[in-house]
């Protein structure tokens, strides 16, 4: 159960989803680690999913991975970009993770024969877990940032166990409500009555915010922050205004002009152990959201972009954010086209034509059928017209099927993952993953996490780590086979990065003799990016692209 003393603040949503939960619980969490206290961060998921790696993600955005493995949402992400550390498997939680150990504690008896139910046993496994999650970080204050909208039936048991432990610990328990007000273009007034219908359902629950994070298109003013004061119960002080900005980063700088971080200590009754050190922060945001530097125009060909008539980045959210912190660094800022790989598959030679343009192309991570000749079309000609090229993941295995097809002379290569009968199956399952794929076992049994691959001298790669031993996170099931590495080498393609004994390829590449930029991964680099550390290849990649841009 909860140890006394410890501080909790669980953020909440209302009014609708994708309000900006994950960036407040990741702003306030860098403020309070910013303010001398260790701090944990923690994503509650109500879906029934045990993790997120079986989730659509043109429907719940990308699946971030941690280094131990485990496939989390993408918010997980920016705690760690934020907070600019690893997180572990204690800091997130789904229903599916609760309710799987409890029946499980039930078919062992571990309740002694009674008869399980949502509460209590439920309940206590939630709250079991968020003490869990402090202990193994030995953090002073936990952030729960707890999953969908005020409302929602499937995060009902969460907000109870939050409750409970207001109920225990009134000192020690803060709520944050993060509430959309909108205002409608017809009337041009800023209305704040879905915020107060949200905060009377919190109150159903018998919860009662201490915060309100007003998310609006501009800055909340005074008159509506009286009225939420009043008719929500919640300081006018602790009306938090949360206007539209042009970069998240920018958000914990906005949070500390308005004393949020000092505001929410003087709540929990702690002093102040130091005033924020934000500088390096604040150089980055000002970086990231200069529009005054150069462009470099980078294209993203990729496929989970439909959902309607919309185009839903947050499938590849790591990639845009590794690009970003790139470009900061350089002093550039990037301008990324979604290019969607199913339009050149259809399109022709005019469609894929208009690649040229750009001064550099990424083939992002992927799986399936959908889309892949439009990707190999797209790789093709960043390799025969010398455009920068960076793919990820699968964006390697199909440069290595290109690669095969195109200058190796096999017609017929292909990914097994693909084309199960083809002749040359340059790409193909790992043997031990057959059998997961035989008993239909998909969730949580691919190469997941934290691998080593050594990189050899005089390539690219081992240019851009300046180092020979490297570690990075992986999401997939299919290497490139061994069989045809021999092959692929003498015909040009370099392997530069390899696991320790040399069987499975970590990094494609030609030689900068033969192309300014062409390198693949088989492991998601964008997973290890950061706003205050930029990953190496993201970096090299955009000076290539830069390079191609002065030279047109």
């Amino acid at each position: 159960m909860a140890k006394e003393g410890h501080k909790y603040i669980f953020v909440l949503g209302g009014v609708m989803s994708g309000v900006g939960k994950g960036v407040v619980t990741s702003s306030i969490g860098l403020l309070l680690q910013q303010k001398g206290y260790p701090v944990n961060l923690v994503k509650v998921d109500p879906y029934l999913n045990v993790d997120a790696g079986t989730m659509n993600p043109t429907e719940h955005g990308e699946t971030f991975v941690l280094r131990s493995g485990l496939e989390t949402d993408q918010d997980m992400g920016n705690y760690e970009r934020f907070l600019n550390r690893d997180l572990t498997n204690e800091d997130y939680m789904t229903s599916g993770m609760v309710y799987q150990t409890v029946i499980e504690n039930e078919r062992a008896l571990k309740y002694g024969g009674k008869c399980v139910e949502a509460i209590p046993y439920v309940r206590d496994e939630i709250l079991r877990r968020i003490e869990a999650a402090a202990s193994y970080n030995g953090s002073r204050v936990s952030v729960i940032e707890i999953g969908g909208t005020i409302g929602d039936f499937q995060n009902a048991l969460f907000i109870e166990a939050a409750r409970v432990l207001k109920m225990q610990y009134p000192d020690d328990v803060l709520f944050v409500m993060v509430s959309y007000l909108p205002t409608p273009g017809t009337l041009g007034e800023m209305k704040t009555k879905p915020t107060q219908t949200a905060v009377r359902d919190l109150n159903s629950y018998g919860v009662q915010p201490d915060f309100i994070v007003a998310r609006s298109k501009e800055f909340v003013d005074d008159k509506r922050k009286e009225k939420l004061a009043i008719w929500c119960n919640v300081r006018k002080d602790r009306v938090i205004s949360a206007p539209d900005i042009d970069s998240i980063y920018q958000a914990p700088l906005n949070f500390e002009k308005d004393r949020l971080g000092d505001a929410i200590l003087e709540a929990l009754k702690m002093p102040a152990k130091k005033k924020a050190s934000l500088a390096k922060w604040k150089k980055f945001a000002t970086a990231v959201s200069n529009t005054k530097v150069p462009e470099v125009n980078i294209a993203i060909v990729g496929k989970y972009f439909d959902t309607g008539n919309f185009v839903l980045s947050d499938a590849y959210l790591s990639v845009i954010e590794a690009i970003k912190f790139s470009a900061a660094k350089l002093n550039r800022r990037a301008v990324i086209t979604w290019i969607n790989s199913k339009d050149l598959e259809k399109g022709g030679a005019k469609a894929v034509a208009v690649l040229k343009k750009y001064n550099g192309i990424i083939v992002p991570g992927g799986f399936g059928e959908s889309g892949i000749e439009g990707k190999i079309k797209a790789i093709q000609f960043a390799r025969e017209h010398k455009i920068p090229y960076f793919g990820l993941c699968y964006g390697m295995q199909l440069m290595v099927v290109e690669y095969a097809r195109h200058v190796l002379g096999l017609k017929d290569a292909n990914t097994t993952e693909i084309k199960k009968s083809t002749e040359d199956p340059v790409v193909d399952v790992m043997l031990e993953q057959k059998k997961h794929l035989a008993d239909n076992k998909y969730g949580g049994t691919m190469r997941l996490g934290v691998y080593p691959a050594y990189l050899k001298k005089g390539t690219m790669a081992r240019a851009a780590y300046k180092k020979e031993l490297v570690e990075e996170r992986h999401r997939h099931r299919y290497e490139i086979n061994p069989a045809y590495v021999k092959r692929l080498e003498d015909a040009g393609l370099v392997f530069s990065g390899t696991s320790p004994d040399g069987v499975l390829m970590e990094i494609a590449e030609l030689p900068r003799s033969e192309h300014p930029f062409m390198l693949g991964t088989q492991f998601h680099p964008e997973l290890r990016a950061r706003p205050l550390d930029p990953h190496p290849l993201f970096t090299e990649f955009l000076r290539a692209a830069l390079a191609r841009k002065r030279k047109k």
